[in-house]
């Protein structure tokens, strides 16, 4: 007779504690690995700039990299800074950032509260076409751009270069405003007009108030790209005297082109502001991208 003897089946053997720990160990590193590589690549040319700023054009030259070897060069800095055509440049810089970031924040906070709160007939046709200007960049309408400039007579004008890049940040920041302006309860809108509140008190008094953290956020994502503006400045600004920091790296270059280290400081020294403002703000842009906690 055959014999049907009760079998045991072995349970699956369970990876050890050690195991599980020394494989994520090697995740982890291999996460900090790639990042770390992509941070460098990132930050290469920043750090070749403050490299090149703090040291002398021949060790610059001999070694793009190295560190200071005969001491912190702090005579490119003072070269730079009492340069006149610096702070000529600097000026220009601070109206251009200014002009973008307030006309910029202010357009689109009416128009995300037109797009949140005020129904009317074609709303969502609008925000649509809005919202296609996020697919055009600027440089890719530079050519009309240019002609329009022209036409209206703003060539070699500072507002040539605000009203354009405001055009073409309001989609984006239309985009983010809207997004936290529909977060807020609307049982809170219908108690301030129970209380007597209109809607521009409402939008004024209690709504703006409670986005400040997309409004911060909107507001450094503009000051970030009008500091740095390029193209559009050397297609519009003729007059030396009216470029702002970026082409005004490329006027001292053409003064002190030989002298690599001054140029490196040069370029240092503009990119400081913008950082120092980042780092401040830095979690605005997290806050207010990612909608936050809403405060009144």
């Amino acid at each position: 007779m055959i014999n049907y003897a009760t079998a045991t089946t072995a349970a699956p053997s369970q990876p050890k504690r050690w195991q599980i720990n020394s494989r994520r160990l090697l995740i982890n590193i291999l996460k900090y690995a790639i990042l770390t590589f992509v941070a460098l690549i990132v930050l290469a040319p920043t750090l070749t700039a403050v490299l090149g700023g703090i040291r002398t054009t021949g060790e610059f030259l001999a070694e793009p990299f190295g560190l200071p070897k005969s001491g912190i060069q702090w005579q490119n800095f003072e070269r730079i800074l009492t340069n006149p055509a610096f702070w000529n440049a600097f000026g220009n810089s601070l109206l251009l950032t200014a002009g973008v970031t307030t006309i910029g924040v202010t357009l689109s906070a009416c128009l995300a509260f037109v797009f949140s709160r005020i129904q009317f007939l074609g709303k969502g046709l609008l925000f649509n076409v809005l919202s296609l200007g996020l697919l055009f960049p600027l440089v890719v309408a530079i050519l009309p751009i240019f002609i329009q400039i022209r036409q209206i007579g703003l060539i070699n004008s500072l507002w040539g270069v605000i009203l354009p890049m405001v055009a073409f940040s309001l989609p984006g920041s239309v985009v983010i405003l809207r997004s936290f302006f529909m977060a807020i309860p609307t049982e809170l809108e219908d108690a301030a007009y129970i209380d007597g509140c209109s809607t521009l008190g409402f939008f004024r008094f209690i709504l703006l108030p409670m986005a400040r953290p997309a409004i911060a956020a909107v507001a450094t994502l503009q000051v970030i790209s009008a500091w740095n503006e390029y193209f559009l400045p050397l297609l519009v600004l003729n007059d030396p005297k009216l470029w702002p920091l970026p082409l005004g790296i490329m006027q001292f270059q053409g003064q002190y082109g030989s002298e690599w280290a001054l140029i490196m400081t040069y370029i240092t020294i503009l990119i400081i502001p913008v950082v120092v403002f980042y780092i401040f703000t830095q979690r605005f842009i997290v806050t207010g991208l990612t909608g936050g906690e809403l405060k009144g």
